[in-house]
């Protein structure tokens, strides 16, 4: 059986075929019933058949996805951050860079309480990742593939004259802002929203980080 490559987020421009909304869809069912069973026996206690039957695939379609159990849960990882960068992919050229930034982080990491599904399974997937050290790396691929990916956002908000060297340092800052806020917050007990939630904290970590670069004065 060929390997499988690590699952990547898709960026490509545009709306999507058929074919690859099936085929999201299937990755965020097999990712689900990953997290789920993670929650319940932990990574240890699960193996890929496990999730494959809970998701009510074929095993050679777990693997055709995913290259471990662990790699399993990077759609639903990778699902904040597409959210956020969309977010400030959505804002205006020439804005404020810090307004945008803060509003991205805010907007993405504040949903209501009957949306937090995503916050939870990351909170429990982070937990988990703390005693699996596979688990961590799925965890810091997601981040590393998504401050790639907000370089280019990054670069067009800037603008041309923008020197190209603070706007990979600025997505390498705001990305690791949230990275570290949401790794803080899921082994606290800190509510989702508010005081210590989130997107309170993902704030704080932006200003610590990113206070001194000459791109947001």
């Amino acid at each position: 059986m060929r390997s499988p490559r690590p699952y990547q987020p898709s960026t490509e421009p545009g709306p999507k075929s058929l074919t690859e909304r099936r085929k999201a869809a299937t990755q965020l069912d097999i990712a689900r019933a990953a997290c789920a069973l993670f929650a319940e026996h932990g990574p240890d206690g699960t193996t890929a058949e496990d999730i494959a039957r809970a998701a009510g695939v074929a095993l050679r379609t777990f693997y055709r996805y995913f290259r471990s159990k662990q790699d399993a849960v990077a759609p639903l990882l990778a699902g904040g951050a597409d959210a956020w960068r969309g977010q400030l992919a959505a804002e205006t050229p020439g804005v404020p860079l810090r307004e945008a930034l803060e509003r991205a982080v805010v907007t993405s990491l504040s949903v209501p309480e009957d949306e937090q599904e995503g916050l939870r399974w990351t909170r429990g997937l982070l937990r988990a990742a703390t005693g699996d050290p596979a688990l961590r790396a799925v965890w810091y691929r997601v981040n590393q593939d998504s401050e790639e990916q907000l370089v280019p956002v990054l670069a067009r908000l800037a603008g041309p004259e923008a020197d190209p060297l603070e706007v990979r340092l600025l997505a390498a800052a705001a990305t690791d802002a949230i990275r570290v806020a949401l790794e803080v917050w899921a082994v606290g007990d800190a509510p989702s929203t508010g005081p210590g939630g989130p997107a309170d904290t993902a704030v704080r970590c932006l200003h610590e980080l990113t206070g001194g670069m000459r791109l947001l004065h």
